[in-house]
């Protein structure tokens, strides 16, 4: 059995908005690998989440049970709803897949890796709080953020700090502008896409294949 999380905020005020690319990766798989009349989200306040099940048939061996996460305990908290769902479903953390967006990609980037640090991310780390390690794999979809690039006189160019520009939770919690849309579309296609690839075969075929550079 696998646990496929994605993160965000419930409620239309937050649907569209930079935070929610785990939410919007993991409804593309789900409509991806289920038919029009199962792509119903089920609320299951026992574990504070929106869910879905799918039963993943690879090509080679058994079936196996997966199932798709939502926490509805807002960003921040996230880790209460999915310590809830690990310990209902008895899934162990090195099942569980989390998809949310990273501030440190350029967008449209993508980064599959095993733990590691929450760089900042409140949302995994409320998780890596609420479970106690940090050994979860992550799929990392890069929202980028502005750079202001300045130029001293003599000709030498640095950018300043993402610090120094703005708010960091402003820009996760604002909409992606219109000329943003394609990558936003190829990085929701390409995390799941990564997901049907390490089902089917494993992660490291995953990582090899859609990590950018």
């Amino acid at each position: 059995m696998k646990l496929i999380v994605g993160l965000g905020n419930p409620g239309e005020k937050y649907e569209k908005t930079r935070h929610n690319l785990g939410f919007m990766a993991l409804d593309h798989f789900f409509k991806d690998n289920t038919t029009v009349e199962k792509t119903s989200w089920n609320t299951d306040k026992k574990i504070k989440s929106e869910t879905a099940q799918l039963d993943w048939q690879p090509k080679v061996g058994k079936s196996e049970r997966i199932i798709l996460l939502k926490p509805l305990t807002y960003m921040n908290n996230s880790g209460l709803a999915v310590s809830l769902a690990i310990n209902y479903y008895k899934v162990s953390p090195g099942d569980l897949w989390i998809a949310y967006d990273d501030l440190d990609l350029p967008l449209g980037g993508l980064k599959i890796r095993p733990g590691g640090a929450a760089a900042g991310h409140h949302g995994v780390e409320s998780v890596m709080a609420s479970l106690n390690t940090d050994k979860f794999w992550r799929f990392r979809m890069g929202i980028g953020f502005p750079r202001v690039r300045n130029v001293d006189e003599d000709g030498t160019e640095h950018i300043k700090s993402r610090r120094t520009i703005g708010k960091p939770e402003d820009y996760v919690l604002g909409s992606f502008g219109t000329q943003d849309h394609n990558k936003v579309r190829d990085v929701i296609k390409s995390c799941s896409q990564a997901f049907e690839v390490a089902l089917e075969k494993d992660m490291a075929t995953a990582m090899n294949r859609f990590n950018t550079k």
